[in-house]
């Protein structure tokens, strides 16, 4: 990869900047999160939305997130000139070619330090991400607000911080709106096109190729490219080996119907009743028929935010990952969280468990009298 780290240091723009930061205040992680799009319904709250969900031991959960179609790149070329549109088109006709795109790139110098960015549109570019990168919320908004995207690896090799503005020289003063696993060797993060035209980036000079995977010719791209050009496969087919992920002992299993689900979960937390998941899930998400993203970034069928997920998401159905988006893995994580907060003591440990869960008490109201109605309606 070094060879490719000195063509885009070498042939793209170069700024030099110095660091200046202005930390915002620490959001609430969520769980504990101060929800507009939320606390407002809740405290509206009528009759009719306390009834329990009658179809709960027919309804099936679903796995999966908002069904964003992504096809990541299987190459990464950099080319020390603008592609022209026949180069593009000869790659596109090549066997095992399914797609191709291209963009714009540069580099900028933050406290002596190179930054390797890509500058796309993100509408055209979402698709060219890793499936949890097209479904950050924050990714997106905050490159449509011409803010920065960072790889996470370089958040934690250089010590970034979200939330921070960083000075470019001769250029605008640009924040750090959120950091994902890009996929992308020697790209450090995104801006969007406007961001990389104010920064003098040369257009066009980025290029990325989906296709078969370990089936895409590599040398015949770089003929195409011609002299000066770097290719490298990444993604799925990269040569790269990958430890293989464990498979977990299943915390619930995959239940059938969400009354079995919530029911499983529950014992994740002695003492905590399964109407009291099966009310949250129906307030969040309405058992998985509306998984957001929410306004504020909430995630999945019990609306996690992303950072308390982290914290408390477990992998309930034993298939080696703690997936956000699924039902099998939010529940169980759910009664996790509440469970850590107090809930299985009842009373007014409870209370203040699904408090935490939302900061609002119209919120613990709801949901409180929403569990004594689906134990009154599913009594055994």
């Amino acid at each position: 990869m070094t060879g490719l780290a000195v063509v885009i240091v070498s042939v793209l723009a170069v700024g030099v900047a110095a660091l200046v930061t202005w930390p915002d205040a620490d959001a609430l992680a969520a769980g504990g999160r101060p929800r507009p799009d939320k606390a407002l319904p809740a405290a509206r709250a009528t009759t009719a939305a306390l009834l329990p969900d009658q179809t709960l031991p027919s309804s099936a959960p679903v796995a999966g997130g908002p069904g964003v179609q992504v096809t990541p790149p299987q190459l990464l070329a950099i080319s020390p000139a603008t592609v022209p549109a026949e180069t593009l088109r000869r790659i596109a006709k090549l066997p095992h070619v399914q797609k191709v795109a291209v963009t714009d790139g540069g580099a900028v110098h933050v406290s002596g330090t190179a930054l390797r960015l890509l500058a796309v549109d993100p509408a055209q570019f979402r698709s060219w991400t890793p499936k949890r990168v097209a479904e950050h919320p924050e990714v997106w908004s905050g490159l449509a607000r011409g803010e920065l995207v960072a790889d996470s690896g370089t958040i934690k090799r250089l010590g970034m911080q979200l939330g921070v503005d960083y000075q470019i020289d001769g250029g605008p003063r640009l924040r750090v709106a959120a950091s994902a696993s890009l996929g992308l060797p020697d790209i450090d993060g995104l801006v969007s096109r406007d961001v990389g035209q104010r920064l003098g980036f040369p257009g066009g000079v980025v290029v990325l190729v989906h296709g078969d995977p370990g089936k895409v010719d590599r040398d015949a791209v770089a003929r195409l490219l011609g002299k000066g050009a770097q290719v490298v496969r990444i993604g799925p087919d990269s040569d790269r080996p990958k430890a293989a992920k464990p498979q977990g002992q299943a915390l619930v299993g995959r239940p059938a119907s969400y009354l079995d689900l919530y029911q499983r979960s529950a014992t994740v937390c002695p003492g905590l009743s399964w109407t009291v998941l099966a009310a949250i899930g129906q307030v969040e998400s309405s058992h998985g028929r509306n998984n957001g993203p929410s306004s504020a970034g909430a995630l999945g069928p019990m609306q996690f935010m992303p950072a308390t997920w982290k914290s408390y998401g477990v992998d309930g159905d034993g298939d080696g990952k703690a997936d956000i988006w699924s039902p099998f893995d939010a529940v169980p994580s759910a009664a996790t969280y509440l469970c850590a907060n107090g809930a299985g003591q009842g009373g007014e440990k409870l209370r203040k468990s699904v408090w935490f869960y939302n900061h609002s008490w119209d919120y613990v109201n709801k949901v409180l009298s929403l569990a004594d109605a689906y134990a009154r309606t599913y009594a055994s």
